[in-house]
């Protein structure tokens, strides 16, 4: 992790024709979200980040349209309390990503960490290899917001655990024909929301019944992959044409609507 050295921090700073190019190399995860909030209150609309390596908290807060390109590996917590950047990484993320994120994008070429979305709320997060454990632990949804995630690759124990709003997809892409998804405890404290899991997966928690799509379900699954698959070059109508399963909770729990709309 870089060291913090607060000396001569503008000259990793570009900006040309409204595009800010920084240079990540030896910058202190506080000093780079400094430099990030400042850019995005004085309007700029593209940064591109290079040599990251494991800086936190990058988005964190930001607000606005502004696009972040990050070419390297950030570190924890990418995207917290996250309200309308769109983040693309170029390499892998780490754990937390979109933590309670409210609104935007996160786009991660590569693979992900653990608690993806943990209690995230809004917005949208689409990894395009594997992700890690407890992806999207206590997901919600708030008034209109519905977050989305979608792992192109498998997921590991406590998928969805606690989940009470919006939507996971994983789509097993890089699993051999015939080879199931792993996962142990899918659903666990389930009480809102929907998994769906293209591809075998038995390890379900005693509270998530799994059902086959139905139309509805097949019109929101063709646009979310959809759009997964027009930033990482999937052919949808092939994943589309394989089975799907749709995973819900049969909890009764009398407080889950306090957590979900």
């Amino acid at each position: 992790m870089p060291t913090r050295d607060t000396t001569n921090l503008q000259d990793h700073v570009k900006i040309k024709d409204g595009v800010a190019k920084i240079d990540a190399e030896g910058v202190y995860y506080r000093d780079l979200n400094a430099i990030l909030r400042t850019l995005n209150g004085d309007g700029i609309k593209k940064v591109e980040l290079i040599n990251v390596y494991g800086q936190r908290y990058i988005g964190t807060d930001l607000e606005g349209n502004i696009e972040i390109d990050i070419h390297g590996t950030p570190g924890n917590d990418l995207g917290a309390f996250m309200k309308g950047a769109y983040v693309t990484v170029y390499g892998n993320a780490q754990d937390g990503c979109g933590n309670t994120m409210d609104d935007g994008k996160i786009v991660i070429h590569g693979h992900a960490g653990d608690i993806v979305g943990h209690s995230m709320r809004g917005g949208s997060i689409f990894i395009r290899d594997d992700a890690g454990y407890r992806v999207g632990i206590h997901m919600k949804e708030y008034l209109e917001k519905k977050p989305i995630i979608v792992v192109g690759g498998t997921a590991q124990d406590f998928l969805g655990e606690y989940m009470a709003g919006g939507v996971l997809v994983v789509l097993g892409l890089n699993l051999n024909n015939g080879a199931k998804h792993e996962a142990r405890f899918v659903g666990t404290g389930m009480h809102g929301g929907q998994i769906y899991i293209r591809g075998e997966i038995e390890n379900v928690a005693k509270n998530v019944e799994v059902l086959n799509l139905d139309e509805s379900d097949r019109h929101v699954l063709q646009n979310i992959v959809g759009e997964f698959c027009q930033y990482f070059k999937f052919d949808v109508d092939k994943i589309m044409a394989d089975k799907f399963s749709k995973l819900i909770p049969v909890s009764h729990r009398p407080y889950g609507k306090l957590y979900a709309k």
